[in-house]
């Protein structure tokens, strides 16, 4: 097992890289011997999110597990150690014409234990679903060293407590994730995307509304509003930057007929829309996805019931000129930044504006990036105790019962 000195982000004393299952549930086991904090790392991409770590303890880094375990392609399943990168996983379901449909920003570091641990998801997730819908098999370690199971290798499988998806969006607080199986797909031979360009985002209401009854079957729905969309390549159109966008993938055939189908039932509306140029395509879709994870300023995410996301892009659109939007407009999730907001008003805005107009869409929000000099506290990052905190705290006191993983980076 490697052992370095460590000049992350977290107040590390040390980061061990296991080699093995075995040698990762051995540092686990002497982290709750010897009561030292204990912080997963995966490739290292979100070590900002949540709230920021305060006791120096060990860093783990599961780089180091990136087998394939086992691959039967015809079953559409595969096994791999959760320190794989998204981007080798993508190379190896590639030669079989197969994907895991999940967006991650970075997919060259983004780890599969780190998007468990994070629950991201992109613009896909109205198509596709999330990891919830994928991950069908787990193995982790508890925070006193006991390795545990759920799930299995193939899709139909009901044994034992569903530990995946409860391990999925925990922050590496209950578990270190050490292998998946993962569900798949055939990998789409098509992809594009038509846009209507939009002189406000009310516009977007009746087309919004419309998509439910569409003969179409779009695999993204993004409502794109701000100076971040202005002078996007692919949206060249676009001149006030907002624009209704929706992603079409299949066969050949079918996204040529899901494009006209599109194109037409908007003409019928009023609204014209155009596809964007093929060569843009694989393009925008990484800066969909990217978007999340661009740092500037107060960046949030926030989940409301789908019919509430136009309304919350304009309160955020009234409170900041330079706020640009991206809403998965279809799934309800909305992500919004704020550039040049002033620190000290930071709390202020999302505490007593921000966080009760998500509330009032039966939401919930988080703050996925502070300017400097803006502290970040439990409310602010995390919003408001909500009526399930207090069963968390009790399944993570059986999972972890010295509180040694990622101590107070997440709700508790």
């Amino acid at each position: 097992m490697a052992v370095k000195a460590s000049h992350d982000s977290l107040p590390l004393t040390a980061t061990v890289t296991p080699a093995s299952q075995e040698e990762t549930q051995a540092a686990v086991r002497d982290a709750f011997r010897q009561n030292t904090p204990l912080y997963p790392i995966g490739g290292g991409t979100s070590l900002d999110y949540g709230l920021p770590a305060r006791e120096p303890g060990l860093g783990l880094s599961l780089t180091g597990l990136n087998r394939v375990v086992d691959y039967p392609a015809r079953d559409l399943t595969i096994t791999v150690d959760a320190g794989m990168t998204l981007a080798t996983l993508r190379q190896m379901l590639a030669a079989e014409h197969q994907w895991l449909p999940i967006d991650a920003p970075e997919p060259e570091t983004a780890t599969l234990g780190g998007l468990i641990a994070t629950n991201f998801s992109g613009p896909r997730r109205f198509g596709y679903g999330t990891m919830r819908d994928y991950l069908i098999g787990v193995t982790a370690i508890d925070g006193r060293g006991v390795m545990f199971h759920g799930g299995g290798r193939v899709v139909k499988n009901v044994a034992g407590y569903d530990f995946c998806k409860l391990l999925i969006g925990s922050l590496g607080t209950l578990g270190v994730v050490v292998q998946v199986t993962l569900k798949v797909k055939p990998l789409p031979e098509a992809s594009a995307f038509v846009v209507h360009p939009l002189t406000n985002l009310a516009g977007a209401e009746p087309l919004l509304k419309a998509l439910v009854n569409s003969r179409t079957t779009p695999a993204a729905v993004e409502l794109l509003a701000g100076p971040a969309w202005a002078n996007d390549p692919a949206l060249a159109s676009v001149q006030t930057g907002q624009a209704l966008v929706v992603g079409l993938e299949g066969t050949g055939p079918e996204v040529e007929y899901m494009q006209r189908q599109l194109l037409e039932e908007w003409r019928q509306l009023g609204a014209v829309g155009h596809a964007v140029p093929q060569g843009q395509v694989p393009g925008l879709w990484e800066r969909l996805t990217a978007f999340a994870a661009e740092r500037q300023g107060l960046v949030f995410q926030a989940s409301v019931v789908p019919s509430a996301v136009v309304g919350l892009a304009q309160q955020i659109q009234s409170l900041a000129g330079d706020a640009s939007i991206l809403a998965h407009a279809g799934s309800g999730t909305l992500v919004a930044r704020l550039p040049s907001i002033d620190p000290a008003d930071v709390a202020p805005t999302m505490i007593r504006t921000i966080q009760p107009a998500v509330r009032a869409a039966s939401g919930s929000i988080t703050a996925l990036a502070l300017p400097p000099g803006a502290e970040r506290t439990r409310q602010l990052v995390w919003g408001p105790a909500s009526e399930g905190e207090p069963l968390m705290r009790a399944v993570k006191e059986q999972f972890d019962p010295q509180g040694l993983l990622n101590p107070g980076r997440f709700i508790y």
